[in-house]
């Protein structure tokens, strides 16, 4: 019985105020309610990720290691093929340690091919053809040159210069080809100089003879002609 008269007061109750039936009022709270649980799911915030693994940290680069003078055969050594090795690059003849952004000029990076190399040409010109990867920057226009500098101002402020490139003199071969020729025909020279010298010393030495010979026989003809007159005065 009390749950009857429960049940009518609220009827009556839901009536008065609201003015709806019963099923009706019932109805529309249970639409709310399913409106409420959709928007709710659309405004709400995403549930946070689930939690990550903890990745190892990476090591810490070692000290970059000073190199000196090397060549530029002893600097292709350091193109990032050997992760014991620092990772390094040369503009205009300094090289710089580049290991911290081996993201960039390491293996399969963007600037890969400047690594281990003197790429001033390649720099200047922003070209990554084969030819280019030379440090020669002969023939380069202004603006070629600006771009360089520009590069090796760059390279100054943010790497450790580790060493410089040891400059190869060329060595011409045309003098060690052109000596022996000439060594050669010096004694021939020689030679020629001697046999004229040997033909022209007698000649000059017969020379001499003769004319005194000659004033000789003409200084004894007249002595010959007097000593025939004084022997004629003596017989008559």
């Amino acid at each position: 019985m009390a749950v009857v008269e429960l049940w009518e007061t609220l009827k009556h109750a839901i009536e008065a105020y609201t003015g709806l039936s019963p099923a009706a009022f019932f109805t529309a709270v249970a639409v709310a309610a399913a409106l409420y649980h959709v928007m709710s799911g659309l405004f709400a915030p995403p549930p946070p990720p689930p939690p990550r693994s903890r990745e190892p940290e990476p090591e810490p680069l070692p000290p970059p290691v000073q190199l000196g003078e090397v060549t530029e055969e002893e600097l292709k050594q350091y193109d990032g093929s050997d992760p014991k090795k620092p990772l390094l690059m040369a503009i205009k003849g300094q090289i710089y340690d580049v290991t911290q952004s081996r993201l960039f000029y390491g293996p399969g990076g963007p600037y890969a091919l400047f690594a281990g190399k003197d790429a001033s040409r390649a720099l200047a010109k922003m070209s990554f053809e084969p030819q280019d990867l030379t440090g020669d920057i002969s023939g380069l226009g202004p603006f070629e040159l600006d771009a360089l500098q520009d590069w090796e101002y760059k390279f100054m402020s943010k790497y450790v210069k580790v060493g410089t490139i040891k400059k190869t003199v060329p060595v011409e071969d045309n003098t060690a080809s052109t000596s022996p020729a000439t060594n050669e025909a010096t004694p021939a020279a020689s030679e020629t100089t001697g046999e004229t010298e040997a033909e022209n010393v007698p000649a000059t030495e017969e020379k001499p003879k003769a004319a005194v010979t000659k004033e000789v026989e003409e200084k004894e003809a007249p002595a010959d002609k007097e000593t025939a007159a004084d022997e004629a005065v003596k017989e008559s």
